[in-house]
């Protein structure tokens, strides 16, 4: 195993635990690959209700622990990157055929105190006929609450963990899982296959870490050989997004007659994303999509509550997303824990952390726990440092993005507000990598429609491993809900030729 690249991490799985398990090992002085089979973030991380938050309704399976440190966690990340997580205020109407007012006070009391809340402002309680953010709502509705959490760009949040971990010497492999798996002499011979190339790579790791989520067992069992006690339940969550249908900045959380609640937030300035749903799964994580009932359930659920009634043909698109919960044994997927689970498998000397569950707010903690659970493995590798380091672009003087943005406009004074805007909130401090000596829109190449300018492409080709017109339109950024159909075919065209030329 003399001629192979030897290093001491291998991780399987480009989602948000797997990105920032690279990003913290490398920081730590440790050589690190990652592999992922699609693209970074194409999976569940991409498809989340795109919230830092540490879960109201779970303080009613009494998961106190969990909230706390995910409220604690909300407050981290609001300081590590800015551009990509702020607050947000959510405005929950009280429906009294449905959990009793006292309890949600009781709810929301322990949330603004469970954390240490430091930043952001806490509860009050809204008359929903005369308080603008009732405006919306029927009127019999009179009473409700409004609280804050945190809105996130969760591709973006795992693609930063990505780049972060590049820069700090880590091999980030996109497109090309992990086909083989086995231990050899006390250290892991892994194989991985690029599906675009057909190249074939070999490495030597000391230990193996599967992060591969909904995935996580088909690693374990038919890649690695290995099988564990452990294992996931695979639960469906569908989101719709229409055309935003309130005014304000607020977003709002309803409660439904099944006791779930459901979440209808601004996005991409005149949009709503509406979700989640909460079923069992089965399926290949690969095909999951949102149907028609799940769909039709979100669009009823907002209209128990909102004046303005959306129809199915408001839908401008829907995606769905399979969350990889650790099976606790719950039989209402809705009670399934959000918590993480580690699984050390040390067998023949070569160790395999497994990783069950986990929800994107704790991602960093989740990753910093799994460095103590084989720091004995590597007894010279550097101390916790990721709770105080800022994500790419998240560098700003006191985590002030709104001092940032003025920054911007006296940097930049000939760009349009939207391209501005849309520039900081993905990009942050590292505008300046995609702007490079552009004076003017015409230096920033050619325009395919919107926001989108090609140096904006070739920034996220060279530094965030994007390869397909799907990549820079829906996760790297969300260009696809602002150009027209045309425009993305024009787009689609002139990338494939560029890649093709490259």
């Amino acid at each position: 195993m003399t001629d192979i690249p030897k290093v001491d991490l291998f991780v399987i799985g480009g989602g948000i635990n797997g990105a920032g398990i690279a990003r913290d090992a490398a920081g730590r002085g440790l050589s690190v690959v990652l592999c992922e089979k699609d693209d970074l973030a194409e999976g569940t991380s991409s498809r989340s209700g795109k919230l830092v938050h540490g879960g109201l309704r779970y303080l009613e399976y009494y998961e106190f622990r969990l909230v706390r440190e995910a409220l604690i966690e909300r407050e981290v990340l609001m300081n590590n990157a800015p551009h990509i997580i702020w607050p947000m205020r959510f405005v929950l109407p009280h429906s009294p055929q449905d959990r009793p007012a006292w309890l949600v006070r009781l709810g929301l009391f322990l949330y603004d105190h469970l954390g240490g809340r430091k930043k952001l402002p806490g509860t009050r309680t809204l008359n929903l006929l005369r308080d603008p953010e009732g405006a919306p709502i029927k009127d019999q509705y009179t009473r409700g609450f409004e609280y804050s959490d945190c809105w996130v760009d969760d591709a973006r949040l795992v693609v930063l963990n990505a780049v972060d971990a590049a820069e700090r010497g880590a091999v980030v492999l996109t497109r090309s899982p992990c086909t083989s798996a086995r231990r050899e002499n006390g250290a892991w011979r892994v194989t991985t296959t690029n599906r675009m190339t057909g190249e074939s790579k070999e490495f030597e790791a000391k230990v193996l870490v599967n992060a591969a989520g909904p995935w996580v067992t088909d690693v374990l069992t038919r890649v690695a050989g290995a099988n564990s006690s452990r294992n996931v339940r695979l639960v469906k969550g569908s989101h719709i997004i229409v055309p935003k249908f309130w005014k304000g900045e607020n977003a709002y959380l309803v409660q439904n007659h099944d006791k779930r609640v459901i979440f209808i937030n601004p996005y991409e300035r005149d949009k709503a994303l509406i979700g989640t749903t909460d079923i069992a799964y089965e399926g290949r994580a690969e095909d999951v999509t949102a149907d028609e009932s799940e769909i039709q359930y979100l669009l009823d659920a907002v209209n128990r509550y909102f004046k303005e009634e959306l129809t199915r043909d408001d839908v401008e698109t829907s995606f769905s997303g399979v969350r990889p919960l650790f099976d606790d044994g719950k039989g209402n997927p809705s009670a399934v824990t959000r918590d993480y689970v580690f699984d050390l498998d040390e067998a023949g000397g070569a160790p395999m952390l497994n990783i069950f569950g986990g929800k994107i707010t704790t991602f960093r903690e989740l990753a910093e726990r799994g460095m103590h659970k084989i720091e004995q493995f590597f007894p010279k590798m550097g101390k916790d440092w990721t709770e105080s380091a800022p994500l790419p672009g998240g560098d700003m003087d006191n985590a002030d993005y709104e001092a940032f943005r003025g920054k911007m406009k006296a940097d930049y004074p000939w760009m349009p507000r939207s391209l501005r805007r849309h520039y900081g909130r993905l990009y942050g401090a590292r505008i300046a990598q995609i702007v490079g000596e552009a004076t003017s829109l015409e230096g920033l190449g050619r325009h395919f429609g919107g926001d989108l300018y090609e140096a904006e492409v070739l920034y996220l080709v060279q530094t965030e491993w994007a390869q397909t017109a799907e990549d820079i339109l829906w996760r790297r950024t969300k260009h696809r809900l602002h150009l027209s159909p045309a425009e993305q075919a024009a787009f689609a065209e002139w990338f494939q030729a560029y890649a093709e030329a490259a």
